[in-house]
């Protein structure tokens, strides 16, 4: 008899039995005597979950005064460890576990076999199913397998039944009730509290047991085409066709997507008697049981993209497709996703969204970038986050360690409360500075601006009380466009900036994509090739190869910026000419327009960002040319170090505050001297407190910074002495200490000025 024609007839007599007028308990006594008969099984027991404790409900085989009596705590005795860690359990001996506990009221001594499975609802079990037999014996894997079939249905069962009180479902068994730390990799500062909501929610099942077999295994069919072509779609899309990490877990998506085992137990489990998305689950349940056993780490992973690929195939059949986005934040949330894009972070409600946690996220990813300039924690590479997180729990998120509390105990909330309140406090503070000019002790005038790169950034001005916008990072707008954005409504965009910045400077950056920044509807045959794809054919490299797109941004500024001041930046720039090259397109478009008698800008000022450092070597060659220079700290440093950032690895392993980047920067500022070029930092760096102090040192005299540390690095600035910090950088750079961001923090420390 095979595992689905065993389940299946389980399942006609349980079908019947729950159909039934009679009462709960009678229901539960004729479905143990079922099950018993269908696997020849001398016991079979069916323990709930109530008040926290595993009870004896229904027995066949064992002492019939033990009902209602025998209760575990979960975790207690072989039950109890099913049901803690949600495992299947088949032992030919019961009493050889180590977890065995004998309970005489039961009169269980005469049985030697044992084999329970977990009775699961929302991915939490709620009740235990056990067989014994009197045979020292191990049970076959055919009667597992019923067992486990039998279980998925019977908690539908049960919970339509009331057998089970509601809370309990929302109620974590204790492996899982407890508090539990977590940590990631830090990418975006700050504090948050919330409630855990996941990006894609889980999908509920509310029938498992199928009317028509052949109609079900129809809407997997269907399901299987869909979701195949989903996945053979990624595969033409830019971001999936650059080789490495990338290609990798599409090859492994294609894998699973087309494997014929797992389609094969999932219509297996249709036999068996199960609806198409109980079918599904059946299979991922026995996926995270085995998840469980492995401790191969890259075995996980490629179990982790399978359980990625089931939930996308039952939110196909089940018609579930929206994210938690669509549904809106019910409350203060925290967003759990794999990962994350632009577009998807900015669906949600500002308003309700406090952090993000993801089980991927890199530094240099844009989403990181968003949730910067909105001022939203992320804390990314947690690992099995999805897996240790329900939906509700309370999570607090500390962006600036890199730690995610989940379920936190008392004590820990109140001391996260306490350094939450100070942090707002602080904020406050800040904010009374927005209308002060940033002066030094000696009084010099630092320019402190902010990044943007949406439209709604640009209220942040006046909030802040920044100098004006540093970098304006256009390619936002093609980020989360689903098409190309024409001239026009680039234009548009660029008009309703500079209007909102009411006079301040704004410096637009032209569109730096390519690379990891890759769009579906641009692609390029040679960065297909691209090993390493922040060293590739990317930003400025990528928009003189594709004339068409420079054209339509040149001529979308010139018209945005009619009668104001246009302030362009050309991004990784590596040698003179290509600054030449890209110019010449804007002086193109500028003849273009003037020949038209269009409205022209009242001036146009020209630069470059600083990130490849053969830049430096000819910047002789390129500064009479030049307005200004944005040193883009970002990518500079990891060109300097050959440390590609988005990896874990490398994201922290080398320090901002250190001679080798220092000592480079410091000849770039002292390269300009004599020269009309205003010369600033643009990029994280500028906007740590300790680095900016640093970069005050070297000479640098503007910082382009996320809006959410202007108040700091305002306040920073009016308690530095430039003179003083200059000659103590001077004599560091020269004779470098062992530890200089100990020595700089030594420094501030004597001048009390908080850097931290």
């Amino acid at each position: 008899m095979t595992a689905a024609h065993s389940a299946r007839q389980i399942l006609t007599s349980l079908h019947e039995v729950m159909a039934s007028r009679t009462h709960a308990q009678a229901k539960l006594n004729q479905v143990v005597e079922t099950i018993g008969e269908a696997l020849d099984s001398e016991v079979c027991s069916i323990y709930l979950l109530r008040e926290g404790m595993l009870e004896l409900f229904a027995t066949r085989g064992l002492n019939q005064a033990a009902v209602h009596v025998t209760r575990l705590g979960v975790g207690e005795g072989l039950t109890g460890t099913i049901a803690q860690n949600i495992e299947t359990l088949n032992l030919a001996e019961a009493a050889s576990h180590p977890e065995f506990q004998y309970r005489p009221e039961t009169g269980e001594e005469s049985f030697h076999s044992f084999a329970g499975v977990p009775i699961v609802r929302r991915e939490r079990a709620i009740g235990v199913l056990t067989v014994q037999h009197a045979d020292p014996r191990k049970y076959e894997e055919v009667e597992i397998e019923a067992l486990q079939t039998v279980a998925m249905v019977l908690a539908e069962l049960i919970n339509n039944a009331a057998l089970v009180d509601p809370e309990e479902l929302d109620r974590l068994p204790e492996a899982h009730a407890g508090q539990e730390q977590l940590t990631g990799l830090k990418l975006v500062k700050g504090l948050a509290i919330g409630q855990a909501v996941f990006h894609q929610p889980r999908i509920t099942i509310e029938q498992t047991v199928a009317e028509d077999t052949e109609a079900e295994r129809e809407r997997v069919y269907l399901a299987f085409d869909r979701m195949r072509e989903q996945i053979d779609n990624m595969a033409s899309q830019a971001d999936f066709g650059v080789g490495g990490e990338h290609e990798q877990v599409l090859e492994t998506y294609k894998m699973f997507a087309y494997d014929e085992g797992w389609s094969r137990r999932i219509n297996e489990a249709i036999d068996s008697g199960l609806t198409a998305e109980a079918a599904i689950e059946r299979v991922q349940q026995r996926t995270r049981m085995r998840m469980r056993e492995i401790s191969d780490p890259l075995l996980q992973d490629r179990m982790h993209d399978l359980e990625d690929l089931a939930n996308r195939l039952i939110r196909i059949v089940s018609g579930q497709l929206g994210t938690a986005a669509q549904k809106g934040l019910a409350a203060d949330s925290i967003l759990v996703a794999k990962n994350l894009g632009p577009a998807e972070l900015l669906e949600y409600d500002k308003r309700r969204l406090k952090g993000v946690v993801l089980e991927q996220g890199s530094l240099t990813a844009h989403v990181v970038i968003v949730a910067r300039a909105m001022g939203i924690p992320v804390i990314g590479r947690v690992s099995n986050i999805r897996g240790k997180v329900r939906e509700g729990d309370e999570m607090l998120v500390d962006g600036d360690a890199g730690i995610v509390s989940v379920r936190p105990s008392f004590g820990v909330r109140e001391a996260f409360e306490a350094r939450f309140t100070r942090s707002k406090e602080k904020k406050a503070s800040y904010a009374k500075l927005r209308d002060v000019e940033p002066f030094t002790r000696d009084g010099e005038r630092i320019q402190v601006m902010m990044n943007a790169g949406l439209r709604d950034d640009v209220g942040m001005l006046a909030m802040t009380g920044a100098d004006g916008i540093g970098l304006y990072r256009t390619e936002f707008q093609f980020l989360v466009s689903a098409a190309l954005p024409q001239r026009e409504r680039q234009a548009r965009l660029y008009r309703d900036v500079l209007e909102a910045a009411k006079g301040k400077k704004v410096i637009f950056r032209t569109v730096d994509i390519g690379g990891d920044k890759s769009l579906p509807y641009i692609s390029s045959e040679i960065a297909k090739e691209d090993e390493n794809p922040a060293m590739g054919w990317r930003a400025l490299r990528l928009a003189l190869e594709r004339e068409g797109l420079m054209k339509a941004q040149a001529r979308a500024l010139l018209e945005g910026a009619a009668g104001r001041e246009l302030n362009v930046m050309f991004p990784m720039v590596s040698e003179p000419w290509e600054f030449d090259a890209a110019k010449e397109v804007f002086e193109q478009q500028l003849a273009f327009l003037k020949s038209r008698k269009h409205k022209l800008p009242s001036v146009i000022n020209y630069g470059v960002m600083l990130e490849v450092p053969s830049l430096a070597e000819t910047l002789d060659l390129l500064l009479p040319k030049l307005s200004f220079i944005s040193i883009g700290t970002n990518d500079l440093t990891q060109f300097l170090f050959a440390a590609d950032r988005a990896n874990p690895m490398l994201a922290e392993r080398y320090d901002w505050v250190s001679p080798a980047i220092l000592r480079f920067l410091r000849r770039v500022v002292q390269n300009c001297v004599g020269y009309p070029v205003d010369l600033g930092v643009c990029g994280e760096m500028g906007g740590r407190r300790l680095e900016a102090l640093a970069l005050l040192g070297i000479g640098i005299r503007r910082l382009s910074i996320t809006p959410a540390g202007v108040g700091p690095i305002k306040e920073l600035v009016r308690k530095v002495d430039t003179r003083e910090i200059g000659d103590a950088m001077m004599g560091w750079l020269a004779s470098p200490p062992e530890n200089m961001r100990a020595a700089l923090q030594a420094w501030a420390k004597e001048r009390e000025i908080e850097v931290d």
